[in-house]
């Protein structure tokens, strides 16, 4: 037997198979756990600390800080000042006061004025015959005016001076809010330039005005420079720039908002302190922006989102068409008492319109009561178009 040979069984060979090898112990995969510490870390920064400027937001998304709000959870609620609980309290107290309208219950117009008032004898034939059903009050800022029409004697109040963009336009709003309330009867508060004029009968404007529950504030969210770019981080904690509006002065509201803008000192002092033209290089003009975010942020269920009171921007320039007596026609009240859409058009670059239907009452109804801008030539015309005030 030749023993260098190896051991044969059965009809073959055996193979002697080579040891299990030992493989390397695994790597583990690092990266990807660093990665998904990574974008754990990232979503707690953004999460608690969201980021303030659009150009921050767009470095992680193409659509900006609302792609990204979108997937986040929401924010925690802020916790409110011991000012914002305390006005809170009172305004939710004058919320909860139930109207007293009655037969007796008036209409506050509050005329804020330079001087004289160019359409008096447009307002008499108006007021005519429905004495106790309305008040006048008259806002004189820069010369005492001299009143033709009997409805307008003696009802000048207390003025001081109005400078176009800054918070004394919105302390005149306030003065002559303040003695319009004095009367118990007035329930509902227009205020009106001295280029306005009524478009219809006063039985339709007061029909229209004391059987709503809703204040006529305007109020939209502007997201460009001449709306949110307007806004100041020194308002912040109580306004924070979601919350900021704006809107036309030209109010129509009932008694228990007018009584809640002259309860608010926390809120008034917010614009009166940091909004004003110039300030951090922008020009904020207050009486466009406090009425809309205050009611925005207080009761904003309780506005209409629009003022009834008409005024054409469609020109797109700095001021607003004015009517002249060649202009005065039957065609143009009834192409502005027609309209039954409020209609606003952002300042930024996408010049977004956003459009709504007036409701009043949960039924669209034409928007507007009152127009502006008419030059004084245009009185005689508008007597004459409107020699019985009815409706066109």
């Amino acid at each position: 037997m030749k023993t260098g040979q190896g051991w044969r069984g059965g009809t073959g060979d055996m193979q002697i198979l080579p040891g299990p090898r030992h493989r390397p112990p695994m790597k583990r995969p690092t990266w990807i756990i660093i990665l998904v510490s990574l974008v754990t870390v990232f979503l707690i920064c953004a999460y608690m600390y969201p980021p303030q400027s659009s150009a921050a937001c767009y470095v992680f998304s193409s659509r900006g800080c609302e792609a990204i709000s979108n997937w986040l959870p929401p924010a925690p609620a802020r916790e409110l000042t011991d000012q914002e609980l305390a006005s809170r309290a009172v305004i939710r107290d004058i919320l909860n006061t139930p109207p007293t309208k009655s037969e007796k219950s008036k209409v506050a117009f509050m005329f804020l004025t330079p001087g004289s008032l160019p359409f008096e004898k447009l307002w008499e034939k108006f007021f005519h015959g429905h004495e106790g059903k309305f008040s006048v009050y008259v806002h004189a800022s820069k010369e005492k005016p001299v009143h033709l029409s009997r409805y307008f004697v003696n009802q000048d109040i207390h003025s001081d001076q109005v400078i176009w963009g800054k918070i004394s336009m919105v302390d005149a709003e306030r003065r002559l809010l303040a003695h319009a309330l004095k009367d118990p009867a007035n329930q509902h508060f227009v205020l009106l330039s001295d280029s306005c004029v009524p478009l219809h009968n006063f039985d339709y404007i007061y029909n229209y005005l004391m059987h709503t529950n809703l204040s006529f504030v305007d109020c939209f969210k502007d997201p460009g420079p001449h709306g949110n770019g307007r806004y100041s981080e020194h308002m912040l904690p109580e306004i924070e720039k979601k919350d900021f509006r704006k809107g036309a002065q030209w109010f129509s509201m009932k008694r228990q908002h007018a009584v809640i803008v002259m309860a608010d000192n926390l809120y008034y002092s917010k614009f009166r302190d940091y909004c004003k033209p110039g300030l951090e290089g922008r020009n904020c003009i207050a009486d466009e922006h406090y009425l809309p975010t205050f009611f925005h942020i207080v009761d904003p269920g309780g506005i209409a989102n629009w003022s009834v009171t008409h005024v054409d921007w469609s020109e797109r320039k700095w001021h607003p068409k004015s009517y002249k007596a060649r202009d005065i026609t039957k065609q143009l009240v009834k192409n502005i008492t027609s309209i039954d859409v409020s209609v606003h058009v952002t300042s930024d670059e996408k010049k977004e319109v956003q459009k709504w239907p007036c409701l009043w009452n949960g039924e669209q109804r034409p928007c507007y009561l009152f127009a502006r801008k008419f030059y004084p030539e245009a009185q005689d015309n508008l007597l004459l178009l409107f020699s019985n005030y009815t409706t066109i």
